[in-house]
């Protein structure tokens, strides 16, 4: 009895790739029509795909006639954060996008990737499966999404605007919100003022350079003895916090926080140590998502338009597909004054 022959492996797009000598993206590209491959390496990759008898998929068809009517929506999963999707900030963000992409008529596809590989994120495009991709955070890899824009990746980021930046970014003013935060903490005759959360990152960053401003606009130095270096995640947050306590005391009289639940899990710490909010610590957090007008006590918080950002990322990404190069966004941050602060 004869032998069977084995099942012939389906040629993918990186065989094409090997064989012409250049990237995955330059195969799709030239696949899809981009003006942005030159004529002869098109032709030398279609006459390659054709001998191989490679199909084109539905989805990166309808992208080269231009008919994609899906947005990719990344949000980075950074494990050293542990932060999840159900953060309220995300889900009020995607909340926002969806409203924006429905009223422009488009689909919303979510899609999670490693923020230490964030050049998986071609892979969503060049697949076909969506016309353009939005990033939510930035996750100190400024230098992984300039080498996207380099390669031509229509994206908008959500961040902050940093230094040599290739790509188009909209976020809230981050540094004008960690000084509305600490100025108001001043006003209200607070000194040992703490602040909580990664100052590595980009938009924390910001928010802590915010800080540092309004206590020199006070005449007061910044102390290293009162930065809390914590996470998003709320065991991370509550975790800084015990240690800092352990190692300090209570060396401080208020907080602003990187963002609302390292605040509200910084006011579950002080109260499980015996200490009263606001009158021994006033707490501010960042965001003002949902969940921040129902903690006890209610927070006080940086608000960043989420209402405003959907439509303002949708329609900047729709302008980069059609080939033009906006300028990247900021967006304005308020104070919303609750029970969480007052006056010593």
């Amino acid at each position: 009895m004869a032998k069977a022959e084995p099942e012939k492996r389906k040629i993918q797009m990186a065989d094409i790739a090997r064989l012409a000598g250049v990237s995955t993206a330059t195969v799709s590209r030239a696949l899809n029509g981009s003006a942005l491959i030159n004529e002869e390496t098109r032709l030398r990759i279609i006459e390659l795909a054709r001998s191989l008898n490679y199909t084109i998929n539905l989805g990166a068809q309808n992208l080269r006639k231009g008919d994609n009517t899906t947005i990719g929506v990344v949000i980075p999963y950074y494990p050293a954060s542990r932060q999840s999707i159900s953060d309220p900030f995300f889900l009020g963000m995607l909340g926002s996008l969806a409203d924006a992409l429905t009223d422009r008529q488009y689909d919303m596809l979510l899609s999670r990737v490693d923020a230490d590989h964030l050049e998986r994120i071609s892979a969503l495009y060049d697949s076909g499966r969506v016309g353009g991709i939005i990033v939510i955070g930035q996750w100190g890899h400024h230098d992984q999404l300039n080498e996207l824009a380099r390669q031509r990746l229509p994206f908008v980021a959500w961040g902050a605007q940093l230094p040599n930046q290739l790509y188009c970014s909209v976020g809230g003013d981050n540094a004008s919100g960690g000084q509305l935060a600490t100025e108001h903490l001043l006003g209200l005759g607070r000194k040992r003022i703490a602040f909580m959360g990664e100052k590595s990152l980009p938009e924390p960053e910001k928010r802590y350079s915010g800080y540092q401003k309004a206590l020199r606009k006070a005449g007061l130095k910044t102390d290293p003895a009162l930065y809390i270096p914590s996470s998003f995640a709320p065991l991370g947050a509550q975790e800084a916090l015990r240690v800092h306590l352990d190692r300090h005391g209570l060396n401080f009289d208020a907080i602003v926080a990187a963002s609302d639940l390292i605040a509200i899990s910084a006011l579950g710490v002080l109260r499980e140590r015996g200490y009263s909010i606001p009158d021994d610590v006033s707490v501010v957090g960042y965001d003002d998502v949902e969940p921040a007008a129902h903690s006890f006590p209610p927070l006080t918080t940086v608000r960043q338009p989420l209402d405003l950002a959907g439509a303002h990322l949708v329609d900047c990404l729709l302008r980069i597909m059609a080939g033009e190069k906006p300028e990247s966004d900021l967006l304005p941050t308020t104070l919303v004054v609750r029970e969480s602060t007052k006056a010593l």
